[in-house]
Formats: C-alpha cells, structure tokens, sequence
C-alpha cells in the first residue's frame, strides 16, 4: 500500500525482510506467498531473488519515521496474513520495533487496523 514511497534500497531491504519473517516459523503459507508476490508487484521488484542479508544490515537501511512506520505496517499485514501471530514473529518484530526506537506498547492496537485494511482490500477486489 504504502511500498511505493521506499527508495531503491529500501525496497530491496524490505523484500529481505518480509522474506525473513514470512519463512520464520518455517512454513510459508499459501497467504504469505501471495502477499510476497504481492509487495514484489508493488515495488516493482518482480525478478528480486533475496540474498539473505544480515538482519544489521536490513533495519540500517531504513532512515526516516515514515519509512520505519511503513515497514512495520506492511509487516504485520504480512504476519497477520494466515492469522497466526507466532512466537518467533513476535519476537522478531520486538526485535524490529527496538532497533526502530518504538515504544513497546506504541503498536499494540496493529492487529484491529490490519484487519480492517485486509477488510477494505477484500471489498475492494469485489467491486
């Protein structure tokens, strides 16, 4: 939704990402493979073969509040996906949140406004 607004590093760093924390439970879902292919479309990134960069080195590239807050949205767009929020996803966005410099409570209520958004797609795609 927001992807767009990411610079060309950026948009590589966060397809790492996404990559990261869609295989960290150790299935990938038929809902996260669609919303990978997805965020490849939107960034324009459809030949993008992840590299497996560092963790360090991913967070390092995004710079500016916007930037963080749009990675963490899509983030948990792509968590919530098969609607399972598991331990290490938890843990990994934890992880995120600190190295951004967000307050642990500061996202809290993502879940509500994810699921509304998924909502406002899913209506979208019957018109």
């Amino acid at each position: 939704m927001f992807l767009a607004e990411l610079q060309r590093e950026e948009k590589t760093a966060f397809l790492e990402l996404a990559v990261l924390i869609a295989s960290i439970d150790g299935n990938l879902s038929i809902f996260e493979t669609s919303i990978l292919n997805k965020y490849q479309k939107e960034l324009g990134l459809e030949d993008y073969k992840p590299t497996g960069m560092d963790l360090r080195d991913i967070l390092e590239s995004f710079k500016s509040e916007r930037t963080k807050n749009i990675v963490l949205t899509e983030l948990f767009q792509l968590i919530y996906s098969d609607g399972v929020f598991h331990d290490q996803e938890s843990k990994f966005v934890r992880l995120i949140k600190e190295h951004f410099g967000f307050e642990t409570d500061e996202f809290g209520s993502f879940k509500g406004w994810i699921d509304k958004i998924k909502e406002l797609s899913l209506t979208k795609e019957k018109w």
